[in-house]
């Protein structure tokens, strides 16, 4: 029989999908009559276990998760945006590059790592070593499944696959608050340039479906606002740092013009651009009205208010605490979103009000005439 615990466990559970589905209601499309091939390319945003099985450090991410699948090294309390997506068009989970045992790679595959920058491009698992491992598994899977291998993709899998990429913050990240934002906002067109570099190395290879996502509002980051303190005039009216949130637009402004280019260069290229920032600054700036609380603190982590955050008592590390609601907090650990966050955000991005241009996702599914 369950103990006490158990049984608060499982209401919460049974709760918190109550919650997702009757707020942010992602229903699964029925035009797509197979699976849609996705290929990511990320961070922790996005990164479906490849961290923790490099680093082998499953023992410290807390054992919590708000639903009964076994979605387990996700730097979350639960799915990621990304899971949610796949979920929208009746696919499975994405299984990491790094997993290698008895897995199915059918449906796609993640090279996002925790961590990942774009720059230098030559540090693992930075996004050009997420490329060179994308044409290790391109080659040997055309290898294999020409020999048979059903749970491998074929050309035409590869050259009609969907190709995620969603990375940058971490770049971000590592220049704002450590130079002055004059020099900070000189360093991004490097970061756009090898994201450009890796959309033509796909699409050299035939890849022609991109789906890619801006950054969101870093300023807003329980971890940016315990770490960087300013002073008053730094903050907008929703108490997050100005400096950071205008780098990201910058950063974003970039990304979009990139998409505009490449669309206009390369032939029977479709390019989605996510306008990911509007979705979580409105989640922030209005997250009662959304039934959510306390938008700028982590669920998870060490400190309590205003922002549940301390570098040295990280989620999963030290003596950090988890919040009773976590299905009602924007931030699980202080950087990365929780499971209820990212099912609004979903939700959204599934609307194609955010999408430039409004594609939805079922659009690039092998559909029936």
């Amino acid at each position: 029989m369950m103990d006490l615990k158990e049984k608060i466990f499982y209401f919460i559970s049974f709760a918190i999908s109550i919650f997702l589905g009757l707020f942010f209601p992602l229903s699964v499309d029925s035009q797509c009559n197979k699976n849609l091939v996705i290929i990511n390319f990320g961070d922790s945003n996005s990164d479906t276990g490849g961290y923790v099985i490099v680093r082998g450090m499953i023992g410290q991410l807390p054992k919590i998760r708000t639903f009964n699948h076994d979605l387990s090294g996700r730097m979350c309390d639960g799915k990621l945006i990304i899971d949610f997506l796949c979920e929208s068009v009746g696919n499975g989970y994405l299984t990491p590059f790094m997993e290698s045992i008895g897995k199915n790679f059918t449906n796609g595959v993640n090279f996002a790592i925790a961590g990942s920058k774009t720059l230098p491009k030559l540090m693992f698992f930075n996004l050009h070593i997420q490329f060179a491992q994308f044409n290790r598994f391109r080659s040997l899977s055309l290898e294999l499944f020409n020999k048979g291998d059903g749970n491998l993709l074929g050309d035409e899998d590869l050259r009609n696959a969907l190709y995620t990429i969603d990375i940058g913050q971490n770049d971000l990240d590592g220049i704002f608050g450590k130079v002055t934002y004059e020099k900070a906002i000189l360093k991004i067109p490097d970061i756009i340039s090898e994201i450009e570099n890796v959309i033509k190395g796909i699409y050299e290879q035939g890849g022609n479906n991109f789906w890619v996502h801006n950054t969101g509002p870093l300023g807003c980051l329980p971890k940016s606002l315990a770490t960087y303190k300013k002073n008053e005039s730094d903050y907008d009216e929703n108490g997050c740092l100005i400096s950071f949130n205008e780098g990201a637009k910058i950063f974003n402004n970039k990304l979009q013009v990139l998409c505009e280019k490449l669309r206009d260069e390369m032939k029977n290229i479709t390019i989605v651009y996510v306008d990911i920032y509007s979705i979580k600054y409105d989640l922030i700036a209005n997250s009662s009205t959304y039934g959510f609380m306390n938008p700028l603190m982590g669920c998870c982590g060490y400190g309590g208010p205003p922002y549940n955050f301390e570098s040295n008592n990280n989620c999963g590390q030290g003596n950090y605490t988890i919040c009773e609601d976590r299905f009602k907090y924007i931030s699980w650990d202080g950087i990365h979103y929780t499971e209820a966050a990212n099912g609004f955000v979903a939700s959204k991005i599934l609307s194609t009000h955010y999408s430039t241009p409004p594609l939805k996702l079922h659009s690039f599914c092998n559909t029936a005439p």
